[in-house]
């Protein structure tokens, strides 16, 4: 569709070779290598991780050292790597009441069985610039009183909640339904949950928290708790058939974000408690959170409630929420459209023309009538 520009794949090659020197920078600076990056800077490579769709820490560490940093692009290669790799079947649901808890905290309840466990989190620091760490050359490792883990068990504060008949009980499927899977078809609509989850635990962490708070706001029916965030590492098992039993993979480490939000009942159902479900890879919680209220907001047709707001437009959230798709999009308006512009230019041009050339005629007209009178 385009003419080749002369000289432009030495550009091209140029351009690559430019972009390693500054992604590299100053040759006496130390490079960065990819234990550094996830080791410490671990929110980002979570949130690689999960829009690229790939747990792999050490992939994701080298997708952001080759992106600069770009956290999309690096979720981008995260993709594009993912889809060259062999599939040879599915895990077994991970169970996270088994989880190894590193932090768990719930807004509803400030005493309930198994405590608070606040864990690693920015929410009580003071959010001032530590001046010191810019001074950190290979310093003493920082210090925190280590404390017994706890025995007791942590259940779900939706299950305590649901003992008494005030949460909506947990979706019951039928094993031989078959589960949609985003990383082989393509989205279509209408879209279940199943799909809905997908598409919400791989989208933009930012797209996701502007539709949660544009729901908090009033645009939208949810006024949520947060009925339970914890963060910690679980198992992941496959069932091998050769074997007959199920063996463990590995083991993940994610946030899951239970909401609880306030429903009134309907001629068929009492009041009580609905939910939002949100859970990601490693501890990003923002994401978790902004997923589950934004998960509420899309269950309003099986809760027979009213559509008023984008939060609640189902193909409106999971056709935006794809920042890969989105950057396709966007950024292939940097591609040559020479040809095309061209067309709208000669377009541009005529109108004008006729637009000059009515306008001359009016006045001609007016003139002549002028003249008359």
């Amino acid at each position: 569709m385009y003419v080749a520009v002369k000289g432009g794949e030495k550009a091209i090659r140029n351009a690559h070779k430019l972009l390693a020197k500054r992604r590299r920078g100053d040759t006496s600076v130390p490079a960065l290598t990819l234990e550094q990056i996830a080791e410490q800077l671990a929110h980002s490579v979570a949130r690689v991780m999960g829009e690229g769709s790939l747990y792999d820490e050490t992939l994701a560490a080298l997708a952001i050292k080759q992106s600069r940093g770009d956290l999309i692009e690096a979720a981008f290669l995260m993709r594009a790597y993912r889809t060259t790799l062999p599939r040879f079947g599915y895990s077994q649901p991970i169970d996270t009441a088994t989880m190894l808890v590193e932090r768990r905290i719930s807004a509803t309840y400030k005493d309930l069985p198994g405590g608070q466990v606040l864990g690693p989190t920015f929410d009580y620091s003071h959010r001032l610039l530590d001046f010191a760490l810019a001074a950190e050359e290979g310093g003493a490792e920082p210090s925190a009183e280590m404390v017994p883990a706890l025995n007791e068990a942590m259940p779900r504060v939706t299950d305590l909640l649901g003992d008494e008949g005030l949460m909506e009980p947990d979706q019951v499927t039928d094993e031989e339904t078959p589960v949609g899977d985003l990383t082989r078809d393509p989205l279509s609509f209408p879209a279940d949950r199943d799909l809905r989850l997908q598409n919400l635990a791989r989208g933009d962490e930012g797209f996701l928290l502007a539709l949660a708070y544009s729901t908090q706001r009033g645009y939208g029916r949810t006024h949520p708790f947060a009925g339970e965030i914890r963060y910690g590492e679980v198992e992941v098992e496959f069932f091998a058939e050769e074997l007959g039993f199920e063996v463990t993979l590995g083991s993940i480490k994610v946030t899951e974000c239970q909401m609880v939000n306030q429903f009134k009942g309907s001629a068929k159902a009492a009041p009580t408690f609905t939910r939002g479900y949100g859970l990601v890879f490693g501890q990003v919680e923002r994401k978790a959170m902004s997923m589950a209220m934004v998960d509420r907001s899309l269950r309003w047709q099986e809760l027979g409630e009213e559509p008023v707001a984008p939060a609640q437009d189902i193909e409106f959230v999971l056709s935006h929420s794809d920042n890969i798709q989105a950057t396709g999009f966007v950024e292939h308006l940097k591609l040559p459209h020479y040809v095309d512009f061209q067309a709208e230019l000669d377009l541009v041009r005529r109108m004008r023309a006729e637009w000059f050339e009515k306008r001359r005629q009016e006045e001609t007209g007016d003139a002549a009538r002028e003249a008359a009178e």
